[in-house]
């Protein structure tokens, strides 16, 4: 893989723009306004990112361009779902997810053998779903995203069939002081019982040797179903501090039950 290219996917490397903090801030109260223009010059600016990446992957026998073009969606959802409120770098977050969207695309290209083709129908979907999903607010349907690109949707439905592969629930999400992140950390489920002694062991008195915050986050978890994220959003601390939070209740809670 030749990473000494100056062009990458029409992109002078040589010539990438480079943001202060003071300039990522400002640009991402714009796009939090829904100013696409400030959306594109932080895609720009971080296009470094995406490069310092890539060089990650050097003993790939993939296509640079190709590296380039998939990381540069693991930037752009990072950018539609970072929160600025959770304390932590923009690059913190936007790293793994990088990283994570070119090690699926690497997974799925070296189990079955997609076509170049293939994967730009697939992606150019992925990329219109998400601008759908950001103008209109709703999941858009096939026949919407196939407008919007001028693709027949059973293309675009055999194109995405073939790229598709499962994630799995450990799969990092970021990374924020030495403490990841998972998928699972982040989905809603209302039956969550993290473990078959939780449903028949006396909670109430495992709950008391808690204190008031660790108390809260179990309650909002484990009772009410929210998500870290959203456990985060309601009392004010960041996702990572939830999720230390949390490990730590169920670890005295679990000693308690099983002492």
């Amino acid at each position: 893989m030749a990473l000494n290219k100056v062009e990458i996917c029409g992109v002078n490397t040589s010539r990438l723009p480079v943001l202060t903090n003071e300039e990522k801030e400002e640009l991402f109260k714009k796009i939090r306004s829904g100013d696409d223009t400030a959306r594109e010059t932080f895609i720009k600016g971080n296009l470094r990112l995406v490069l310092s990446v890539i060089k990650r992957f050097h003993n790939s026998n993939e296509n640079v361009d190709d590296l380039f073009q998939i990381g540069c969606i693991g930037l752009i959802k990072a950018i539609d779902n970072f929160n600025t409120e959770l304390n932590v770098k923009f690059s913190t977050y936007a790293v793994p997810m990088i990283i994570g969207e070119i090690r699926r695309f690497l997974r799925d290209n070296n189990s079955i053998r997609v076509s170049r083709s293939l994967r730009d129908t697939a992606y150019k979907a992925i990329y219109a779903r998400e601008n759908l999903i950001k103008k209109n607010q709703k999941e858009p349907s096939i026949m919407e995203v196939a407008d919007e690109i001028g693709i027949a949707k059973e293309e675009i439905v055999y194109a995405l069939d073939a790229i598709q592969n499962p994630m799995s629930l450990y799969e990092p999400v970021y990374t924020d002081g030495g403490d990841t992140l998972y998928v699972m950390d982040q989905i809603k489920d209302k039956k969550n019982r993290e473990e078959n002694w939780v449903e028949h062991l006396s909670l109430n008195e495992a709950m008391k040797k808690l204190n008031k915050r660790e108390s809260e986050i179990i309650s909002l978890r484990f009772f009410e179903g929210k998500t870290q994220m959203e456990v985060a959003d309601h009392i004010g601390i960041s996702q990572a501090q939830v999720s230390r939070l949390e490990k730590n209740a169920l670890r005295i809670m679990k000693n308690y039950l099983m002492a």
